[in-house]
């Protein structure tokens, strides 16, 4: 009786709680072109606490009956203050307007505190504003060349595709663009992103500390968001560079509720190769371009309801030619993704996102020469569905909680061959089916006003399905053998929790320490035979014999802001175990996996990295920058390889520096620079020759023992503007008026590799003279791909 009384009376305190309460929630747009903010702080003085918008622009906040001042604080933008008499739940939207072209120190560091305040670990946001302002490679704007100016983020290679994320493999980083996944997520052999910049709203990187709502990989996840479109007035922006153009058109589909944009780029390589080679050359036909095609309309159905469809489409052709040895080669690969998303609040407190994807990329080879010809075929097929709930009770406390489904379709090779009109057994396609699914739970709560903890936890399952052929390799003496399986039959399960947690313990004088653990399992696999990642690397899921890969990471973080927030610090430590990993069996080639299984060439094996990072940046004022240095060791150890002893991955790398820095001088003219400093990639090179029946063979030294030499590079960027408004003189009173510009236009200059550093992309070697006359030599040549390039774009808008 005395628990009942007691239950009862529990039950009475939380009702007359919460009814003393009432929340106040909304959505926060530029007021310009009515795009969704993310990220922007609600921030409430008088109890000295506030919440950031989500990826919708959505916020709310429940608060104790009474009346309040409500700041909203953007990045750039002018902070609006409201003041609001709380009775009930309200609902609250606000406009605030950009500001980028002033240098008030308010306005542009409306963030100040974040660095310190919030638990985010190893999270960095970058905005385009900012991106836009850095050198680009010949004119491009390239958020992924962006993110590897941070700590812990290394580029594969100058040339090469993808990125390293504290001494994971470029396949253990998690792509999203507008929550749908991207595999290859580069243009021209990884010179290029395949974001296109004006597309593009925002990019968050998230390399420790990963919440629990994000699962698949063990190293990161990159989000891209991309723009939602003007709902107010139609725009048309573009820009005209050294190697492409692209064009944006956007508008309301009804002003105010709904709005659309359309973004395409193309390069023009191929023509200035046709112009370049006569039609006389051998090599008449060669040529190389890409084009990208985004595409996303959004629609307000009520207050309560809003959806989202996005679209993106991109595709490379590489095509080589010689007439001469009657040789030619057609090499075309590409993304395809497009998501579907519905947001609804059911009350002021709860709020949810249903999204459904695809992602499809494809990569083929072709080559002829005289009556022979070969093919093959590699790519991924998804499609995928997601739920996610966002619960705010109060603002100490924001609970989140989801579940997402994708099914895999994996063609990691399919070969043909024929000579004239023989065709040659390649065996049959190899597709390989799987689904992968996973439920999470995380809660973000406010212990005390210097403690903030995140908590999730994850379970992911995984299985892998028929239609599939088991090849099984006998021994000596031993027949081959197979095992064929139905479709849907279940081949291996596979599945298991992730736990994810961090904190943040604020301490005195604008400093604080944070710290967190994560546990990922991944799925999916990327096996690569070259030493620099390539659009041949390809995709292989987990099988019954490719176990998945796991991965745990920790991380201790001291961050602390000088001078009233304008400068911010930190340095963090981590240290990351990962299992399961996968190579290629020594002297294995892609055509030997005819009538065989990919996962029966490959070895398995475990690392492990570590590392120091320090960060320095500014974001206010006229200069703004940031310096980047991390010390890192990163090794591997495969049972069959290099004698079971620890190599160093080739992407290990013990130095690795970035300077970047932006200076303002007026309103006409802003500069930008950026310094590179790396350690060289490993590779593994012969340490002797020898003969034998007239062959020149190697000895071969220990797995990644060779170190190129260090990467080092200076890029510098000026870019004017038009001045934004012009003057006219009123008919009646006589006076000067200024009216803001319809269209508008910059010129960005640019310059790659200042001091022509001959940096190494990969190092072979080659031989000259006679072994048996005795003037044989071997040396080591270096190959390197670009020097000083120079670069102007013409940008425009009306």
């Amino acid at each position: 009786m005395k628990n009942l009384a007691l239950l009862i009376s529990i039950n009475l305190f939380w009702i007359f709680s919460f009814s003393q309460k009432a929340s106040i929630s909304g959505y926060v747009t530029d007021a310009s072109n009515g795009e969704a903010l993310i990220g922007c702080k609600v921030y409430l003085p008088s109890i000295k606490n506030g919440v950031l918008t989500n990826n919708y622009g959505f916020y709310s906040v429940s608060l104790p009956i009474g009346k309040y001042t409500i700041e909203y604080k953007f990045s750039s933008y002018v902070s609006v203050m409201k003041e609001i008499n709380l009775t009930k739940d309200t609902s609250l939207n606000v406009e605030i307007s950009s500001q980028i072209n002033t240098l008030n120190e308010f306005e542009i560091n409306a963030k100040k505190g974040e660095n310190v305040n919030s638990a985010k670990l190893g999270q960095v946001e970058l905005q385009m504003e900012q991106i836009k302002t850095l050198p680009a490679f010949m004119g491009e704007i390239d958020v992924l060349k962006t993110i590897q100016l941070l700590p812990g983020v290394s580029s594969v290679s100058e040339g090469g595709q993808g990125f390293y994320v504290r001494g994971g493999g470029p396949d253990q980083n998690l792509v999203l663009v507008d929550e749908a996944v991207v595999y290859n997520a580069a243009h021209l052999f990884g010179f290029f992103s395949v974001f296109n910049a004006d597309a593009v709203k925002g990019v968050t990187l998230t390399k420790g500390g990963m919440p629990a709502n994000f699962g698949g990989r063990m190293s990161s996840v990159l989000e891209v968001n991309m723009n939602e479109g003007n709902n107010k007035n139609f725009k048309v922006k573009g820009g005209i560079g050294a190697i492409s153009s692209r064009l944006t058109i956007e508008g309301p589909l009804k002003k105010d509720k709904g709005s659309f944009i359309l973004s395409g780029r193309r390069t023009y390589i191929d023509l200035l190769m046709k112009a370049a080679i006569p039609d006389t050359s051998p090599f008449a036909g060669s040529g190389y371009y890409f084009y990208d095609l985004n595409l996303k309309f959004n629609y307000k159905i009520t207050e309560k309801d809003r959806i989202y469809l996005s679209g993106y489409y991109g595709k490379d052709v590489f095509t080589f030619g010689n007439t001469e040895d009657n040789f030619n080669v057609d090499m075309p690969w590409g993304n395809g993704i497009a998501a579907l998303r519905w947001n609804h609040l059911f009350n002021p407190k709860l709020f949810m996102n249903v999204s459904a994807t695809f992602t499809d990329y494809v990569f083929q080879f072709a080559s002829n020469q005289d009556q022979f010809r070969f093919s093959l075929n590699s790519g991924i097929r998804d499609v995928g569905a997601k739920i996610d709930f966002s619960f705010y009770p109060n603002t100490k406390n924001k609970l989140r909680w989801g579940a997402d489904y994708i099914f895999h379709t994996f063609t990691p090779t399919s070969i043909s061959a024929e000579s004239d009109s023989v065709v040659f057994d390649t065996g049959l396609a190899q597709k390989l089916f799987s689904h992968e699914s996973a439920a999470y739970i995380t809660d973000e709560y406010d212990l005390s006003e210097n403690w903030k903890f995140n908590v999730g936890l994850r379970y992911s399952s995984y299985q892998h399905v028929g239609p599939f052929t088991r090849y099984i390799k006998g021994d000596v003496g031993v027949s081959d053998s197979t095992i064929n399986y139905a479709k849907n039959e279940i081949i291996k399960s596979y599945g298991g929790f992730e736990p994810r947690f961090s904190f943040r313990w604020l301490l005195p004088n604008k400093s604080s320490i944070k710290g967190g653990y994560s546990f990922n399992y991944q799925y999916v696999h990327l096996t690569s035979l070259s030493a620099v990642s390539l659009p041949t690397d390809i995709w292989f899921p987990t099988t019954d014999k490719a176990k998945p890969q796991s991965g745990w990471q920790t991380s201790l973080g001291y961050f602390k802001n000088f001078d009233n927030d304008k400068w911010e610090t930190s340095i963090e430590a981590y240290y990351k175990g990962m299992n399961n990993l996968i190579e290629y069996k020594e002297g294995a080639l892609p055509g030997d996996n005819i009538n065989d299984n990919t996962d029966n060439l490959l070895v398995f094996g475990r690392g492990w990295s570590y590392g120091v990072e320090l960060f320095v940046k500014r974001s206010f004022g006229k200069f703004t920058g940031w310096i980047g240095y991390t010390w890192s060791k990163t090794e591997r150890v495969f049972e069959d390889l290099n004698e079971g002893n620890p190599f160093p991955a080739k992407f290990d790398r013990r130095h690795d520096l970035s300077i970047v820095a932006t200076y303002k001088l007026s309103e006409r003219w802003t500069f930008g620079s950026s310094f590179i400093y790396a350690t060289g990639n490993t590779l593994t090179l012969p340490t002797s020759w020898y003969v034998q029946e007239q062959n020149l063979l190697f000895n071969y030294g220990a797995r990644n023992s060779t170190r190129m030499a260090p990467y080092h590079r200076l890029d510098l960027s000026a870019t004017w503007y038009d001045k934004p408004t012009k003057t006219k003189i009123d008919p009646i009173t006589g006076l000067k008026m200024d009216i803001k510009k319809r269209f508008r236009h910059n010129w960005a200059f640019s310059v790659y590799n200042v001091y022509n550093r001959a940096n190494p992309f990969f190092l072979f070697v080659d031989n000259d003279g006679d072994f048996l006359n005795g003037d044989f030599k071997l040396s080591v040549k270096q190959v390197t791909l670009f020097p000083i390039i120079p670069s102007v774009t013409w940008n425009f808008e009306f």
